[in-house]
């Protein structure tokens, strides 16, 4: 199928021809003429099919122009920089309209948003928490909303924002067209289309949760921390092969640490992305990641989402993330518009349990690699052992609750020992009276 056969207008494909797109990706073939039709959409597809333009071209024909003061679609993300990757999209699709985007996120000032606003919009492009924010300071109003969009709407509802988006499903006007993009559509999500959609069409592009098939996936089983740092320094040698890496982990603590020790390793093009550094800052690195400035990018899981970047070699998973469906869209960084990419994973005996939950998740085993030789693997400290030990022992325990480990307390699990232990220290205090 080509971008003419969707019937788009001439205006949006010199666009898409400028932006090198050739063909329309499956998600884009199925969902353009659905919107077009006004009908409710529930799309299922993963990140890198083309899912924003999927829904941003076919809206777009819908509003035609700019008009009014008011803004008539409003687009949630999860993040920021989703919000500013669907806005910069959004403006290079519509290069040749005059429709007007604006952008709402936290960590910024309010006021020049707000100015933004009074000055006439079409489409707002927001996380829940500012545009709410905004809303109820009276600064736009929603009366003629024609399209509202969900998307990343799984992510939305792991990071909390269900009070959020059900207060402004509230404020919209009834009449209107509501479409829900996810990666995943596990319950929750189901139970949010079925509060505020009517008779939804639903596309689903590949199975829930499937990895992307132009990423390779490489498991290393590796036993502490130390082992971990020495095998990502070992890996990162080789600049060739590592051109464009990402570097995940689950902490901000973890994140800097890990940028500090590579930092030292006179790695100068690397950046640190996570929830403790400023909006221009986390900017500023993306620019320089994208651009080709900056070789790795270390980064928390708010950034899983928000990195459109293509030609990313490598995605490693420093940590293995707990949220399941993470992995999927950490991964999914890489191998992005049809291009092959590698996605390596570092497991200690704690995080198995979790790379067994992925496994079952996803439908299929991560092939396992041996360590290198040239890879130091020092002793596992005792706090290490320790923490490992902890971490698999509770793991049980919310598999069994019957199951007692190492970390017990032996006092209550042999109630019977510790009675008598008891009577007796009681006996004992009873003949000291009677002596006195």
């Amino acid at each position: 199928m080509t971008f003419e056969e969707l019937k788009l207008t001439r205006q949006f494909l010199n666009a898409i021809e400028e932006e090198g797109f050739q063909n329309p990706t499956p998600v884009q073939e199925q969902a353009i003429p659905k919107i077009l039709s006004g009908q409710h959409l529930i799309g299922i597809a993963q990140t890198g099919t083309g899912k924003t333009a999927a829904y941003l071209l076919p809206v777009f024909m819908k509003i035609k122009y700019a008009q009014g003061d008011d803004p008539r679609v409003i687009v949630l993300v999860p993040t920021k920089e989703l919000v500013l990757q669907v806005k910069k999209q959004g403006e290079a699709l519509a290069r040749y309209t005059n429709i007007r985007f604006t952008a709402l996120y936290g960590g910024v000032g309010k006021q020049p948003q707000i100015q933004e606003l009074e000055a006439g919009t079409d489409v707002i492009i927001a996380t829940p928490r500012r545009l709410s924010e905004l809303y109820n300071l009276g600064a736009f109003r929603m009366k003629k909303i024609t399209t509202m969009i969900l998307d990343e709407a799984d992510r939305m509802l792991d990071m909390g924002f269900l009070p959020q988006i059900n207060a402004i499903m509230d404020i919209l006007p009834r009449k209107k067209q509501n479409l829900l993009f996810s990666a995943t559509f596990p319950p929750k999500v189901e139970k949010l289309s079925q509060d505020f959609m009517d008779f939804p069409v639903k596309i689903e592009i590949t199975p829930q949760a499937t990895p992307v098939e132009t990423v390779e996936q490489i498991l290393y089983p590796v036993p502490n921390t130390p082992t971990k740092m020495n095998l990502l320094e070992f890996l990162l040698q080789d600049e060739e092969t590592f051109h464009r890496v990402i570097i995940f982990c689950k902490t901000k603590k973890t994140t800097h640490a890990l940028f500090t020790f590579l930092k030292k390793k006179a790695t100068k093009s690397i950046r640190e992305i996570h929830s403790n550094k400023g909006q221009n800052t986390r900017i500023n690195a993306m620019n320089d990641f994208k651009s080709g400035e900056v070789r790795i990018l270390v980064a928390t899981d708010v950034a899983a989402r928000g990195i459109d970047v293509e030609s990313v070699s490598h995605v490693i998973n420093f940590d293995v993330p707990v949220l399941y469906e993470d992995y999927v869209h950490r991964i999914g960084r890489t191998g992005r518009a049809f291009k092959t990419g590698t996605a390596i994973t570092f497991m200690n005996d704690a995080e198995k349990f979790h790379i067994k939950k992925i496994e079952k998740l996803i439908g299929m085993f991560i092939p396992k690699k041996a360590i290198p030789e040239a890879v130091e693997i020092p002793e596992t400290s005792f706090e290490e052992k320790q923490e490992i030990a902890k971490s698999i022992d509770h793991q049980r325990r919310k598999d069994d609750p019957n199951y007692k480990g190492a970390f017990h307390d032996k006092k209550r699990d042999n109630p019977k020992a510790y009675s008598n232990k008891k009577s007796s220290k009681k006996g004992r205090h009873k003949n000291r009276w009677k002596r006195k």
